[in-house]
């Protein structure tokens, strides 16, 4: 028998957040946070810790190494 692995694409937090149909504060009340904690991680002001990066894999069915993370070239 032949074992075919599955690449998922990858996804920013907006990409992810789309494909589910969800706004900012939707996306961040199922990971437990505020809709600015989730706008601040889109855009790359700050990022989410391990816990939260926990809660993302599961409410989003996608692993760390699916998403990803832009950098903040404002300074």
């Amino acid at each position: 028998m032949v074992s075919v692995q599955v690449k998922k694409e990858p996804y920013t937090l907006k990409m992810l957040r789309a494909k589910y149909d969800l706004t900012q504060a939707q996306a961040g009340a199922k990971v437990g946070v505020s809709a600015d904690v989730w706008h601040n991680w889109e855009k790359a002001k700050t990022f989410p810790n391990i816990p939260q990066l926990q809660k993302i894999e599961k409410e989003f069915n996608v692993t760390y190494n699916d998403i990803i993370f832009l950098t903040n070239n404002n300074g």
